[in-house]
């Protein structure tokens, strides 16, 4: 990798099927036994799934109906996040005890820049091992992680032995790791995305790698300079421990389409009110509510509306999500219904600049990794 880039000792945590985890550790009768977290067989969305149903093609965002067909034998239950979030801020604890620079980036991942940490251990390796070994013995889970120099690198690596595996990328290993990477893998190389790749003879990062600037640039405009320089172990991105919140949202998935708005109206009382739990537990307000609406034939359809003030109480998010709900007749039934509260006033806070050093600032350090 370039040697005039800041070096840093990055390490990504990623729990292995974490909801479908905890669900077999708190009940040990599920354990070994093909699991669904959310959705049912007639309807609904996998949450997650234990490793015993991925065996069977069973993964998160695939319909409870389409999931039963490939596992007969599954067994769906429902989440149970408040559990969730407890067991996270356990693990969260753990990570802690080893740096203040710690990025989540959902309940079950988090981001850990250990290049100086608080048991003076130079090996990264090392410290994800210990962490790892103190999740399964404090909390009872198996956890993987992926070291190397950046986030991009890291996170990459953290799927390659899981479950309950790590993998480290040293200094010296990234641009070969890179360039045999499947474009598919690289962060903002979404389907449509990899598919136009795939029509450019884009396949691995090294076809990437062969692209000039100017080209990527022509062709995907400013994520073609952010391609170019990942492909070239150019990640700078540090890890923010203080990542600001853009939006609060909740929704539900509902057994049976709802036709008629007074159903509607009903399941939006309780939306409203979760979201506004959520905002009063984050302790932040925004300006802008959506309605979210997916119909029975999985259109998606949403409806927005921005407020002159922060609002944050359930009353007002109802009221508003209703003028969304009224705002045009009803094309079709609907299966799902969502709010999410946007704009925040967290959005106002203003964060140090966290790329102002890589032009200015070599860091030289003996990796250990």
């Amino acid at each position: 990798m370039p040697n005039d880039l800041p070096i840093r000792k990055i390490i990504h945590v990623d729990m292995d099927a974490f909801y479908a985890s905890v669900e077999q550790m708190d009940y040990p009768e599920l354990k070994g036994k093909a699991l669904a977290v959310g959705g049912s067989e007639k309807r609904g969305v996998v949450a997650a799934a234990s490793y015993e149903a991925r065996k069977f093609g069973v993964r998160s965002a695939m319909s409870g109906a389409q999931a039963k067909r490939n596992c007969p034998e599954l067994i769906f239950v429902k989440p149970r996040f408040d559990r969730y979030k407890e067991i996270s801020k356990q693990i969260r604890a753990i990570f802690y005890d080893y740096t203040d620079l710690v990025e989540p980036l959902s309940l079950d991942e988090a981001y850990l820049d250990v290049t100086e940490n608080k048991i003076g251990n130079p090996s990264a390796s090392l410290i994800a091992q210990e962490i790892r070994e103190r999740i399964f013995k404090e909390v009872g889970l198996t956890a993987s992680a992926g070291i190397s120099v950046n986030k991009f690198v890291a996170k990459i690596a953290s799927d390659y032995n899981k479950p309950n595996g790590q993998k480290t990328v040293n200094p010296e290993e990234v641009l070969d790791f890179v360039h045999v990477l499947d474009i598919r893998k690289f962060h903002g190389v979404g389907k449509v995305t990899a598919d136009k790749m795939y029509q450019m003879g884009i396949f691995t990062g090294n076809d990437l790698k062969l692209k000039s600037l100017e080209y990527l640039e022509d062709h995907f405009g400013k994520s073609g300079s952010y391609y170019y320089h990942l492909v070239r172990g150019i990640h700078n991105s540090e890890v923010k421990p203080n990542r600001i919140q853009k939006s609060l949202a909740a929704e539900r998935t509902f057994n049976e389409n709802l036709s008629s708005e007074i159903f509607m109206l009903e399941k939006l009382d309780k939306i409203a009110h979760e979201v506004a739990k959520r905002l009063e537990n984050s302790k932040v307000a925004g300006k802008t509510v959506t309605l979210k609406i997916k119909y029975s034939d999985f259109t998606l359809q949403t409806r927005s509306k921005t407020l002159p003030y922060f609002i944050s109480d359930k009353n007002i998010i109802l009221e508003t999500a209703k003028d969304l709900l009224y705002q045009e007749k009803m094309s079709n039934s609907v299966r799902l219904l969502g709010i999410s509260l946007s704009n925040l006033n967290t959005e106002s806070i203003k964060l140090k600049d966290v790329d102002s050093l890589k032009k200015s600032v070599t860091v030289q350090l003996k990796f250990g990794f």
